[in-house]
């Protein structure tokens, strides 16, 4: 298996997609990301999770389901009602002084609508897609990541990549 990694440039942004997958479903997911296919965020009904620990929030759809809370209070998943398999799941965690490091090296590569800069990864393997966007402030990083199926990936896309520009930050 090898890694693919294809630089889109959308306007003025920059995005880097990987996915690590051999053959004919790489080479679709990382043509489909580029794609300019428009997704219509109004014909869906939206609700917003907040979370008062961390100061963070993001829409996702009002007919999903959420998972139970974590006990300490990071954050939550959301399940689709048709496909128990795709999830949203958003949380955040104070970040270790070694943290710091690693993450420099990974260079910023989204902006979220609030202004935020962070890092948005896209991986794909044979059992499952995801997008994981990291935000990092203060001493806080923030996670939102949109889960599914590999084969049904480029069906939520959109909606995944749609949640993540809308993530925001209250303590920002």
């Amino acid at each position: 298996m090898g890694t693919a990694n294809k630089i889109c440039s959308l306007g003025r942004r920059i995005y880097r997609f990987a996915a690590s997958v051999s053959g004919v479903i790489a080479l679709f997911i990382i043509l489909w990301g580029c794609t300019t296919n428009n997704f219509n965020a109004g014909a869906i009904a939206w609700k917003t999770y907040s979370n008062s620990r961390y100061g963070f929030e993001f829409p996702y759809p009002s007919n999903w389901t959420s998972l139970a809370a974590s006990e300490n209070g990071d954050g939550i998943a959301f399940i689709s009602p048709q496909n128990n398999s795709v999830e949203i799941r958003g949380w955040a965690s104070h970040q270790l002084p070694n943290d710091r490091e690693s993450l420099k090296k990974i260079k910023s590569n989204f902006q979220t609508t609030q202004g935020v800069s962070g890092v948005l990864i896209v991986e794909v393997d044979r059992q499952a897609g995801s997008m994981t966007l990291t935000l990092t402030q203060s001493q806080v990083k923030y996670y939102l990541q949109g889960r599914s199926k590999s084969q049904e990936f480029q069906n939520y896309y959109r909606l995944f990549y749609y949640i993540a520009q809308q993530y925001r930050i209250s303590k920002f």
